[in-house]
């Protein structure tokens, strides 16, 4: 059979490329069709890379020519795609700040706030000087867990420039979106609101000198982790996760979304949160109630280092409802535990820092109604 060129083309303009109101041969998109017999190619040209946008054209031409046109024609369609001027919005360094660590969870209610604060302290015994960037916009707790919650930062001029000082609690500088808003106020923001204010905690502010200023972000992989990595060179990432199934799942989205290669941020390891529970009657049995060793397995799995475990106790989260942070207690099995889980952390942080270059800020680049993520 003989395919017909302008039956094809009326087929294809029943068809809507994703994200734009004309079909597909009144927008330009189809720029040429050839006929050869039952045989038949479609020139097409889409503004958008997105490759499930691209699969969805080329089998809806499939589709449809031989709905309507010939049940089995041969159809071939050269895709070729050319996006807009891009816009790029590169981030930057801060002076002073050597280290800087992400601690991120797939999941919430993880512990990954408490872990935290947990390291923070414990860097800071170390000798360490230490800062920590709340950057969980929707559900501060940095504020609560380190009792200033009703402090406010002040303004302070440094070199001729208004700055931020961020608040000081346990020898650890801080600031958080919660010293911002009232303890019942919701913040209801779009994520560009989030990463503006995120912008303003970090470049207007005056840190000062800082080994190390870890990161707590919010649960999940979106839009405010793009934002904080397109900010700021991140050394590496620390993913917190329980061992149950449903956490260790969005924990691996969470190591996946560091490890994409327009992201490449290195991982420097896994911590097991809630990992077991020993009642201080039988400090001998160890009961998992999460599962047994599903961050450790995780961690071999994906080939990137376990940091250690940590077990439900009482007085941890008893410390973080109080505004003192249970590392801090000398002499406790806690301290212990979180001595050996940032030694780890630090471990990691040196080995990467020298086998690895210095991590980039990635770029966020913006084009007609999508985005991408590539690296300065």
């Amino acid at each position: 059979m003989k395919l017909d060129r302008k039956e094809i083309l009326k087929a294809l303009e029943t068809i809507t490329i994703a994200g734009e109101g004309k079909n597909m041969v009144e927008s330009g998109a189809v720029t040429n069709v050839i006929t050869f017999g039952d045989e038949v190619v479609v020139d097409l040209v889409l503004h958008t890379p997105a490759m499930h946008i691209k699969k969805r054209a080329e089998d809806d031409i499939k589709k449809t020519i031989a709905d309507l046109v010939y049940a089995d024609a041969k159809v071939k369609v050269n895709t070729k795609v050319e996006t807009p001027e891009k816009v790029e919005i590169k981030g930057k360094s801060i002076p002073g700040i050597k280290n800087i660590i992400a601690v991120a969870s797939g999941k919430g209610g993880v512990g990954k706030s408490t872990v935290t604060a947990n390291l923070a302290v414990t860097l800071a015994k170390m000798g360490f000087s230490v800062g920590i960037l709340d950057a969980d916009v929707y559900g501060p707790s940095m504020p609560i867990m380190f009792d200033v919650e009703n402090e406010k930062p002040i303004s302070i001029q440094v070199d001729g420039k208004s700055k931020m000082k961020p608040i000081e609690s346990f020898e650890i500088k801080m600031l958080s979106i919660g010293f911002f808003t009232s303890p019942s106020q919701a913040v209801i923001w779009r994520g560009p609101m989030a990463s503006k204010a995120l912008n303003q905690m970090i470049f207007d502010a005056d840190w000062g000198e800082l080994d190390f200023m870890l990161i707590d972000l919010p649960p999940g992989t979106g839009d405010i982790h793009l934002s904080i990595m397109q900010s700021l060179p991140i050394t590496g990432a620390v993913v917190v996760s329980t061992p149950q199934a449903v956490a260790l799942a969005d924990a691996k989205k969470g190591v996946a979304m560091f490890m994409q290669e327009t992201i490449n941020v290195p991982v420097l390891g896994i911590i097991e949160n809630m990992a077991y529970f020993t009642p201080s009657e039988l400090p001998d049995n160890k009961y998992y109630i999460f599962g047994k060793e599903g961050a450790k397995n995780l961690a071999d799995d994906l080939g990137v280092p376990f940091l250690g475990e940590v077990p439900i106790v009482q007085s941890i989260r008893e410390a973080g409802d109080y505004g003192r942070p249970a590392a801090l207690q000398t002499g406790s099995v806690i301290e212990t535990i979180f001595e050996n889980v940032t030694r780890n952390v630090v471990q990691e942080v040196v080995n990467r820092n020298e086998s690895l270059p210095a991590t980039e800020a990635i770029k966020i680049t913006t084009m007609a109604g999508c985005s991408a993520v590539k690296k300065n």
